[in-house]
């Protein structure tokens, strides 16, 4: 196992709404490293979650920073709002940026560290040009849209290869993964090189209740 901290990312995208604070609150005590919000709008991925609003009401509650992935189009247009509400981390796919530099300045002008996603089919190389601006890569691990599905195995390589060129090039940024990541899957997630996992199910549909499933998952990385 790497010597890197791990860093769990709770998505409230698995989480019951009807009791929301709570689970989040379970699993901050549980020693969740972020609250991931996934922000969808129907037209870039085939889902519609939340906006503003809800990452305003998680805020007070909440002493976890909240990492928000916009998985929408134009996500400049929406970004201060969701600074001003809140959000530590905003996320932002290559694939809706056409501008990308200008929209990772935005997030960091607003308040918050930027971070670049990846879909399972668009290439390392297009963050060529920006790796050294931002604090994360996320590399989706399945196709953005819903939760509980499987991990595409095919995505570690990428993660390897993301790690490997953070490292040649002296860099600092977090490799984040999402989808997919349970007991079945942490360990090889985590050597592939990401040292934030973002896992919904895994952790608010458990059985074994939000503390015992964290519980369990980090047993798997000892």
């Amino acid at each position: 196992m790497p010597s890197r901290e791990i860093l769990f990312a709770a998505s409230i995208l698995s989480a019951d709404f009807t009791r929301l604070a709570d689970h989040v609150r379970e699993a901050e005590e549980a020693g969740a490293g972020f609250l991931h919000v996934d922000v969808m709008d129907g037209h870039f991925v085939p889902n519609i979650t939340i906006g503003p609003l809800v990452v305003r009401a998680l805020r007070p509650v909440t002493r976890l920073p909240l990492h928000v992935p916009l998985m929408i189009e134009q996500p400049e247009r929406y970004i201060d709002a969701f600074c001003r509400a809140g959000a530590d981390l905003v996320t932002v796919h290559v694939e809706t940026c056409p501008h990308l530099h200008r929209t990772i300045q935005q997030i960091r002008e607003a308040g918050a560290l930027p971070a670049v996603t990846l879909n399972p089919a668009t290439p390392l190389g297009s963050l060529d040009e920006v790796l050294p601006d931002v604090d994360t890569v996320l590399v989706m691990t399945v196709n953005p849209g819903f939760g509980g599905q499987e991990l595409i195995p095919a995505t570690l390589d990428k993660v390897r290869r993301l790690r490997r060129t953070i490292e040649e090039r002296g860099l600092t940024c977090h490799v984040e993964v999402d989808g997919g990541v349970n007991a079945a899957t942490i360990r090889s997630v985590a050597d592939a090189g990401a040292d934030v996992l973002v896992m919904g199910s895994a952790v608010f549909a458990s059985p074994l209740g939000v503390r015992g499933a964290i519980e369990e998952l980090r047993a798997l990385l000892a």
